[in-house]
């Protein structure tokens, strides 16, 4: 179990440091679902739950179920499959402490899930949470509410939620707006 946890923090952190965390890329994408398809679908499972008892185990539940459908599904609804058990994991992590027993470059993993929802309880969350990390990430978590209260989703999701676009949302991604 250990050398799972372990593991997956590794891959992530190589990536970051590889710029790999927010590129659109192919062949990361690939690498990462071909790597880890299988422990994503265990802890949709909720086979791993015990991971939480410890900072680094909390960061890979949260890399599998936030970050890692965002990379191995790109472009179909299953991204936003396992975004609730993301912020399920996310808080309880927050109450127990774990986000600030992690190294600083990884704490924004714990911020992300509320920062990925459509619930403005959950991105007022994020923005508290990213004012501690600071910039680019505030700046990030401000934008991400100002769409949710402006549209109370994220637009650029209807077409792969089989949802129905209003005419401002279409205006909206239309003159530019965050495409995801």
């Amino acid at each position: 179990m250990e050398a799972e946890i372990a593991a997956v923090v590794a891959f992530w952190k190589k990536a970051g440091e590889c710029g790999q965390w927010f590129d659109a890329d192919g062949g990361f994408d690939l690498a990462f679902r071909e790597r880890y398809l299988g422990l994503h679908m265990e802890v949709a499972a909720r086979e791993h739950d015990g991971w939480l008892a410890s900072p680094e185990g909390a960061l890979a539940l949260l890399i599998l179920t936030d970050q890692f459908p965002r990379n191995a599904f790109r472009g179909t609804g299953h991204m936003y499959a396992t975004d609730p058990l993301a912020r399920g994991f996310a808080r309880h992590a927050l109450a127990v402490g774990h986000m600030a027993r992690v190294e600083p470059g990884l704490r924004l993993f714990f911020c992300l899930p509320f920062a990925h929802s459509e619930d403005l309880d959950d991105q007022d969350l994020s923005v508290r949470l990213n004012a501690e990390l600071g910039e680019p990430w505030l700046g990030h978590a401000e934008g991400h509410r100002d769409i949710i209260h402006r549209f109370g989703r994220f637009p650029h999701r209807n077409p792969m939620l089989g949802r129905a676009m209003t005419p401002q949302e279409d205006d909206y991604l239309k003159s530019g707006g965050f495409q995801g």
